[in-house]
């Protein structure tokens, strides 16, 4: 299932979202689709609703359209519809192709997608030294094809990056949608991913790349290398060909993005014919065309098996996750524990007191595991600020407790009575960050503050008494949170917890 133009449009990382996507246990459902959403940050609320109400619907929702996800904008009579392409209809056809799905979103700043390429910077940065380089000292039509050469490893990377699920903009722009049914098919997808080519696991298109890393780095060296290159872009000549046969012959449809490296490959092989001079190529720059391009097959050959078994890693986790996330497993080993009733139920006690789902963790400020527990509590807490609640019991024994540690806590009861909650959860936050108890003081403006700690030391005699004396532990409205899941694990299931009326 295939929907790019959703997941650029909404700023996702798609390699994130179709991991997440795939190894929910209701994949490929509506429901998986849902919850992955919301899981990236885009609040989302689904319902069945008869095509006659959709004239109400806002400008931008997300529907099921020829069997796919996919974004529905509103523009004047028109929709665009953004799936696998961008294609546009009217009112009529949107309906006829339509399921009673709809999805209403909330687009927030965490939509935003964390892992951008860091290498990216560095490789663009890399090509324009090149650039440079090349209009400042080579001759014109040296400095021509070496900008040329530098176009083809930019297209050719990204069709590498694109084979292994990370979304490209320039591909999607080159091949966009064609119409259904028009004379010149638009696809790009069909011959990339189709390319029957394997040499030692690589592809045509790998070999793209090879070849235009090489050419580039030898025309560094022109005209001393003129000679060479000029071989190769005649070489090139068989690469052009065998294409344009796969294209035109065996798959019968012409890929855009092909098309334009072919015109790049012509148009070197153009201005080396034309304008390259037939100069003696040296024993030194036959070493270097050599060691050039076996580096160059190597990292690329090197690259590809690494991310081949990391695709083939990523499916499997997310078919064993597929079992993981199953709510009703899940929810039988939560519930298979004893139910423990605490009886404090005002002691750095946060988030909404009248939620149905309540969490309370069982930690140490000293204790290095809990900065983790902690965080993964407030995150929760800020996305779900109205739905959920969170008790922080920190074990505190006073015959056991040094000063500092008296003196901490002693602040932090200061500032959950006497400050707003926000304040409260910053100083828990930074003190994790920190542990530097000045920086707590500072909070409570330096003053030597003695609280009441007996609710604290009511409230780890019930943690003792319950068999809670390691730390951290989560516990999910009264049962102890699972063994035999991660910590991290509670965030996929808050939805279906937030809406199980057993517990």
């Amino acid at each position: 299932m295939l929907f790019d133009k959703l997941i650029n449009y909404l700023k996702l990382d798609k390699q994130e979202f179709l991991f997440q996507f795939n190894s929910h246990p209701n994949y490929p459902s509506a429901l998986a689709f849902s919850d992955t959403l919301n899981f990236m940050g885009v609040r989302n609320d689904a319902y069945e609703l008869d095509k006659e109400y959709w004239d109400e619907l806002p400008e931008e929702f997300i529907a099921i359209v020829d069997n796919s996800f996919s974004l529905v904008k509103k523009s004047g009579a028109q929709y665009s519809i953004y799936s696998e392409k961008t294609k546009t209809l009217n009112k009529e056809d949107l309906h006829k192709k339509s399921t009673d799905f709809v999805l209403l979103f909330e687009k927030t700043a965490t939509t935003e997608s964390k892992s951008v390429s860091n290498y990216k910077p560095f490789i663009y940065i890399i090509l324009a030294i090149i650039a440079i380089y090349s209009l400042v000292s080579l001759a014109w039509f040296e400095a021509i094809f070496n900008i040329l050469s530098l176009v083809g490893v930019y297209i050719s990377l990204e069709i590498f990056n694109q084979k292994f699920g990370t979304t490209s903009m320039v591909i999607g722009s080159i091949c966009g949608g064609a119409p259904q049914g028009a004379q010149t098919v638009n696809s790009c997808n069909k011959i990339i991913t189709q390319d029957k080519t394997s040499i030692l696991g690589l592809k045509f298109s790998d070999f793209s790349l090879i070849y235009f890393v090489g050419i580039a780095v030898l025309g560094l060296f022109l005209p001393a290398t003129s000679f060479i290159i000029k071989g190769f872009t005649f070489a090139s000549v068989i690469a052009i060909g065998y294409s344009l046969y796969v294209q035109g012959f065996v798959e019968k449809t012409f890929c855009r993005v092909c098309l334009l490296i072919i015109s790049v490959l012509v148009a070197q092989l153009a201005v080396g014919v034309l304008f390259f001079e037939n100069v003696s190529f040296s024993a030194e720059s036959l070493l270097l065309t050599l060691l050039l391009w076996v580096s160059a097959f190597s990292v690329i050959l090197f690259l590809n098996n690494t991310l081949e078994e990391k695709e083939t890693l990523q499916k499997s986790n997310a078919k064993n996750l597929r079992f993981k996330r199953n709510y009703e497993l899940f929810k039988r080993e939560l519930t298979d524990n004893e139910k423990i009733n605490f009886t404090d139920k005002e002691t750095f006690f946060v988030g909404n007191k009248e939620s149905k789902l309540h969490i309370s963790i069982v930690s140490n400020p000293y204790c290095g595991f809990c900065k983790g527990a902690h965080q993964i509590l407030e995150e929760i807490l800020d996305k779900y600020p109205n739905d959920v609640s969170v008790q922080m019991r920190f074990n505190y024994t006073p015959d056991r407790a040094d000063d500092k540690y008296t003196e901490l806590l002693s602040n932090f009861m200061y500032l959950y009575k006497n400050k707003p909650q926000k304040e409260f959860l910053n100083a828990i936050e930074l003190w994790y960050e920190t542990r530097d108890e000045n920086k707590i003081k500072e909070k409570v403006a330096g003053k030597s503050i003695q609280e009441n700690l007996g609710p604290l030391i009511n409230m780890s005699r019930e943690n003792s008494e319950a068999g809670l004396n390691f730390t951290p532990v989560f516990i999910i409205n009264g049962y102890q949170f699972p063994e035999k899941y991660d910590r991290d694990d509670i965030k996929f299931f808050i939805n279906e917890l937030l809406e199980d009326e057993d517990l």
